[in-house]
């Protein structure tokens, strides 16, 4: 099947209430590739609309390939469209799943490891045997209400342009299209959780260093002011280079103090990210050992753990989380320890939740108060902060990508807005594409 691109010209319109699209989801990341394509496999016209020129985002573009959870307890708890890619992605490059039978002695053993390049090619062709467009290098410039749908003007390499829609899904992550469309957001009160700058680093062998002379020169640098603890830390008083030089990088900085929401904080987080590895690298080529020290890989863009989320008709809290509620309108599950970074203290707090709880996502948490035809996934879905560090993360948010993506198609097909449309529906659906749907006793 031939690829298929939104055409940024207005044509005759496709759909027969006159709309350019049924579904528009805003953003190509971990949440907004299993919406678009699960809208598309549900008979929806569906246009995905990406800023960069790659899907897959925090996977991809923020370097951080290594999704989870899908698993809790010994059990599958999040399964459909993500949970596909990421099992294809691993089986295409020969290598194996972790064992998901026995529980983990630390969470991120049952993360699974996936190759960047693959997976964003994957991605590609399953939007386009879905039969989803795809438009790069856009994104909403104005949002404006519809008798029934959207307004969308957008942004694109050549100018504006317009399209129409009977449904949009919010996968920024930052609530970029909701807080366009004129919905309520929340931002935290506190300092956003820091942002993380992944890079892979070679050219050494980590047997012949001495880390212990590399990490006392590490601490002068440190107080010359040459390079910042958080520069090779999340503890700023534990700055260590041990664990990351064995591990060839990875993710152990802290890019803090910024709120990554807008283009110009992004641009300043992107910036300090970059400026942080560059520091550390010219640092290292002077260590004994690291003299050819080079970088393989720099994600290109930092990763961001925070930002805002909507105000929705619910919202989940830690407690809602950590007691694993059982909502009556639950629609998939999430699991995964709270994890909340800071520039403060060690720079993590990290609660695991107890022995058997599961957390389930209501519809409402997905849906903008006092709005219509919307739905978020992702990060941006209405939560505290501290629930939200765990509601954030890869698996969870495929699992709302795909929930919002079939509340959409569905949408479209019954003639009402999401929130009108039976629990019941929805939840067939899903599980014909394979999700799974949170029963009472898991």
């Amino acid at each position: 099947m031939e690829p298929r691109y939104a055409d940024t010209k207005r044509g005759e319109p496709a759909s027969p209430d006159g709309k350019d699209y049924d579904v528009i989801v805003v953003g190509g990341g971990t949440a907004g590739v299993i919406a678009a394509v699960q809208s598309a496999y549900a008979g929806a016209k569906t246009l995905l609309l990406e800023k960069t020129g790659m899907l897959g985002g925090t996977i991809t573009a923020g370097g951080v390939n290594f999704p989870g959870l899908f698993h809790a307890w010994g059990r599958q708890i999040i399964r459909g469209y993500g949970w596909r890619l990421v099992k294809q992605c691993v089986e295409e490059c020969g290598e194996t799943l972790p064992d998901f039978s026995t529980e983990p002695k630390r969470h991120w053993h049952h993360q699974i490891r996936v190759n960047r390049a693959v997976y964003a090619m994957l991605c590609d062709e399953r939007l386009r045997e879905a039969g989803a467009d795809i438009l790069f290098h856009a994104m909403p410039a104005e949002i404006s209400a519809l008798d029934d749908g959207w307004h969308v003007v957008f942004c694109s390499k050549t100018g504006l342009g317009n399209i129409s829609t009977g449904c949009l899904v919010d996968c920024t992550g930052d609530a970029n299209a909701v807080a366009l469309a004129g919905g309520k957001i929340r931002h935290p009160r506190e300092e956003c959780q820091p942002g993380t700058q992944i890079c892979v680093v070679g050219g050494y062998t980590p047997s012949k260093l001495d880390l212990d002379q590399i990490n006392r020169s590490l601490a002068e640098a440190i107080e010359n002011g040459e390079i910042s603890p958080y520069d090779v830390a999340w503890n700023k008083e534990k700055a260590n280079l041990a664990g990351w030089l064995r591990n060839r990088g990875g993710s152990f900085n802290h890019i803090t103090g910024i709120n990554a929401r807008d283009s110009r904080e992004k641009t300043r987080m992107e910036i300090a990210g970059r400026s942080s590895v560059l520091r550390l690298f010219r640092f290292l080529r002077r260590q004994p050992g690291l003299e050819n020290i080079q970088i393989d890989y720099l994600a290109p863009e930092c990763g961001v753990r925070e930002s805002a989320t909507i105000i929705g008709d619910v919202m989940i809290s830690a407690q809602d989380y950590c007691s694993g509620r059982f909502w009556n309108d639950a629609l998939c599950y999430s699991f995964y320890p709270l994890d909340l970074h800071s520039s403060k203290g060690n720079g993590l707090y990290k609660h695991s939740l107890d022995r058997g709880v599961v957390p389930t996502i209501p519809r409402s948490a997905l849906l903008p108060q006092g709005l219509s035809h919307i739905a978020v996934a992702g990060r941006c879905v209405s939560s505290d902060r501290v629930a939200n560090s765990a509601l954030r993360v890869q698996a969870s948010a495929m699992a709302m990508g795909q929930v919002a993506g079939a509340m959409a198609a569905l949408s479209i097909q019954k003639g009402v807005d999401m929130r009108e449309l039976k629990l019941d529906d929805i939840r067939r659906i899903l599980e014909h594409h394979g999700a799974i749907v949170p029963a009472k006793n898991i």
